[in-house]
This record gives C-alpha cells, sequence and structure tokens, in this order.
C-alpha cells in the first residue's frame, strides 16, 4: 500500500455539474493557504494506487501505485474564502481526473501550498475593459477574479463561455445572477457547439468564438465597442481555441502580453 503522508487537504464539498463536470471544493488540513492572485493555480494530486471510477477508460500510460499523480487546475474561488475550489472536467483515460472523480466528502488528497501563475489582471489598468473568453473549465480562473474584486473595477466585463452543451456551462446561474446584479459593469455571453442535444431550445449563440468575435452584434450586446486602446482579452481554455483567437485578435491590432513587452492578449491553455 502506498505512503499517503503527503495527503494534506480534505474534500469538503461536490457539486456534479454534469455526468463529465465537476466542483470540487478542497480545505487544507492544519494549515493554511497563502494568499493568493485570482487567476492562479496550485496542484493537486493523488497517488497511483487509488481508485478510479468504473466508467474510466484505460489508462494510456498505467499510473504507478506508489508515486503521487499531480496536475495543475486553475483556482475558481475567492481569495477570501476559506476553501479552495476547483472546476475539472473527466478525462476517462487519463490517470489523475478519473481518481478525482472517485473521491467523496471527507477523502483526502494532496494539494500544493503556493499558489503560482501569472495568469492574474495585475497588468491590466483599472479602466481598462475585460473580455474574458472561456472553453470548458477555463471559466474557472474568471470566477475567481469575479468572485474577489473584478467588478470593482472601473472597466466593463464581459465573459464568453464556451460549451458542447448548455449543462456543461458551470457557473450559468451565478453568471447570470452577476449579470442582473451588474447591468451596467457586467455581460454574459454564452455559447454552444451542440444546439441538436439540447432537450429543451435552446436560443442562445451556437458559433465559435472567432464568428462571434468578428459579428458586430457582439460588441452591442456587451455595451461597448473594444480596440486594444480600451480592452484587454483573456483567452482560456481549448489550445485550439487560444491559438486561432490570438491570430484574429493581432490582426485587429492587438498585442500578446508577455513579462518583457505587455500587451492586450492574456492566454492560459488548458
Amino acid at each position: 500500500m502506498s505512503d499517503k503522508s503527503k495527503y494534506n487537504s480534505v474534500v469538503t464539498q461536490i457539486i456534479q455539474v454534469s455526468p463529465s463536470m465537476r466542483i470540487i471544493r478542497v480545505k487544507p488540513d492544519k494549515w493554511e493557504m497563502p494568499p493568493f492572485k485570482p487567476g492562479q493555480f496550485v496542484v493537486l494530486g493523488l497517488m497511483g494506487d487509488e481508485p478510479r471510477i468504473k466508467e474510466a477508460a484505460p489508462e494510456h500510460k498505467p499510473a504507478q501505485p506508489d508515486k503521487l499523480i499531480r496536475r495543475a487546475y486553475s483556482i475558481a474561488s475567492s481569495s477570501r474564502d476559506d476553501y479552495v475550489e476547483f472546476y475539472i472536467s473527466l478525462v476517462k483515460s487519463g490517470q489523475l481526473t478519473p481518481r478525482l472523480f472517485n473521491l467523496d466528502i471527507g477523502d483526502r488528497l494532496f494539494m500544493s501550498q503556493k499558489p503560482t501563475g501569472m495568469f492574474t489582471l495585475d497588468q491590466v489598468p483599472e479602466d481598462q475593459n475585460l473580455i474574458l473568453f472561456a472553453t470548458g473549465t477555463g471559466i474557472a480562473p474568471y470566477m475567481s477574479m469575479l468572485r474577489s474584486d473584478a467588478l470593482s473595477r472601473q472597466g466593463k466585463i464581459a465573459v464568453v463561455h464556451g460549451a458542447d452543451n448548455s449543462w456543461d456551462l458551470g457557473y450559468h446561474g451565478e453568471l447570470k445572477l452577476l449579470e442582473r446584479m451588474f447591468p451596467h459593469k457586467l455581460k454574459y455571453y454564452p455559447t454552444i457547439l451542440r444546439p441538436d442535444k439540447e432537450p429543451a431550445h435552446w436560443d442562445g449563440d451556437t458559433r465559435f468564438f472567432e464568428e462571434i468575435w468578428k459579428d458586430p452584434i457582439f460588441k452591442e450586446k456587451i455595451g461597448f465597442e473594444p480596440s486594444p486602446d480600451n480592452t484587454h482579452i483573456f483567452l482560456c481554455g481549448n489550445p485550439n481555441m487560444v491559438t486561432s483567437m490570438k491570430s484574429i485578435l493581432k490582426e485587429d491590432g492587438y498585442k500578446e502580453h508577455t513579462k518583457r513587452e505587455p500587451g492586450q492578449i492574456h492566454a492560459e491553455e488548458f
């Protein structure tokens, strides 16, 4: 039996968003998560001999029973919360997520004690608008931003979230509520790609981000005309989406942000 002495945290809540999407809240056990910046991530881990859910497919590479499987996950909770929240998508043939999906409330796991990452609002002036594009679980860092201090900024915010179906739009209810609470500050723009699978009629958008961005109606719906002078754009999720959107945005005059050269495009691939 493997040594689980590295397990330093406990699962306190599980919210099943859909069969393949889950929100997990974790509390440190006898230690405190240091202050973090919304948009940062930590590492979760389980030993290789932990059981996987029965729906899991064979692993591409079998895990070593006595080794800790580690993966980075963006934090979705506010830095003011006493728990750390994650939005996780099941990879049936993966090593870690089928084990994470097998956890129950009260089960233990490893969580790194040093949040890290540069996908934050630190380099964005307060008066700049924000457009936050996310696919799937890429919405997680934006939830941390919105639950922390993003809504107190001067600029306007648009959250564009894409998924295959409506039931995979995690945090949909919370984002709709925030939009009603801050109608002049926040616009929530969901889109799905498989409306034919919906149990009820979907009257929202069904396009890829690239098409939405080029549509003048999108600018009307979010309530401002974005330009490199007044807007920073965040991209989080599918690497193909990130690459494609970067290309389109650069054609429109946006520049990718780096440590050496500030720009208006901030990207994080999942």
